[in-house]
Parts: C-alpha cells; structure tokens; sequence
C-alpha cells in the first residue's frame, strides 16, 4: 500500500503544478486572441484540457497581473523596483484635486492597484501613501503645496 501511494504522489500532478499550468496557458491564450470574459478563460482552457473555474480565474488574472481594459483583457505592465519610472500612464483617465491634501486618479477598469503600487514605489516625496480600488486611487500628500506639485507631475506625464 505504502509503494501505491508514494506511486500515485509521483504520477498526479501537485496543485501548484497544476495552478502553473493553467497560468501558462491564460497568458498564451492572451498573446493569441482578444478574450472578453473570465468564463471565455474557462471554456478556452477546457478545450486545452485544463479544467478551471471562474474563481481560479480570477484569482490566477489578478496574480498574473491581468485586468479587463475596454473590451477585454490584457497583462498590465509589471511595476516592479527595476522598472519603477514604467508608470503605466496609458491607464491614468483623469486626475483631479480632493481638498487640500487629497488627489483623486481615475484609471480603466481593474488597473488602479497596478498604477497605485507604482505611486507607492516611486519614491515621489510629496506622496504620502494610496489607496486603490478598481479604477480609482486616493493619493494622500501632506498639503495643498505638496498636491500640486503631485498634479503638475501626473498631468505632465499624461500629456507626453
């Protein structure tokens, strides 16, 4: 019984195994066609004979750094410390004051954590901290001086 087990161990496939696979393919299925809902993931990765559900999915989208843009989804670019100045202006829609202290950005949906997370690295000395929803970020500075100097920036950068 002991060699069956260790047996069967050997042959079936670990979840993470299994999890890898299927976040294989998702991004291969990105680079090959436009995909416009999680259950189109689904049944594209059921004719790849990969079983998933909707929530392994969703969960795989979000690590993989994938969001619904417009009419379907593509992998956001990485923000990662090296790639830090790669702001992902493409997906900043409006900026726009909140008080004194308090700057409101408007992304495409499901991008606001990935440009949030590039404010929080970026190192900008008058970002005080963000807070990210779906498509929209607060950003927090210490002042009104310091919030316009952040709204010259982003808007700067839009613009170029």
């Amino acid at each position: 019984m002991r060699k069956l087990f260790k047996l069967c161990a050997y042959i079936m496939p670990t979840a993470t195994v299994i999890r890898d696979e299927r976040r294989r393919k998702i991004l291969e299925i990105l680079a090959t066609q436009p995909v416009a809902r999680q259950s189109d993931f689904v049944n594209l990765l059921r004719q790849r004979g990969i079983e998933a559900t909707q929530s392994s999915i969703s969960r795989d989208l979000q690590e993989l750094g994938v969001a619904k843009l417009g009419d379907g989804y593509a992998q956001l670019n990485d923000t990662d410390d090296e790639n830090a100045e790669a702001i992902p202006f493409e997906f900043i829609r409006s900026v726009a004051p909140a008080g004194d202290n308090l700057t409101v950005v408007k992304t495409a949906t499901g991008a606001a954590s990935r440009v949030a997370l590039f404010l929080d690295r970026s190192q900008w000395p008058e970002i005080v901290g963000t807070i990210s929803g779906d498509d929209t970020i607060f950003v927090a500075t210490r002042n009104a001086r310091e919030q316009k100097q952040l709204l010259g920036r982003l808007r700067t950068n839009l613009h170029s």
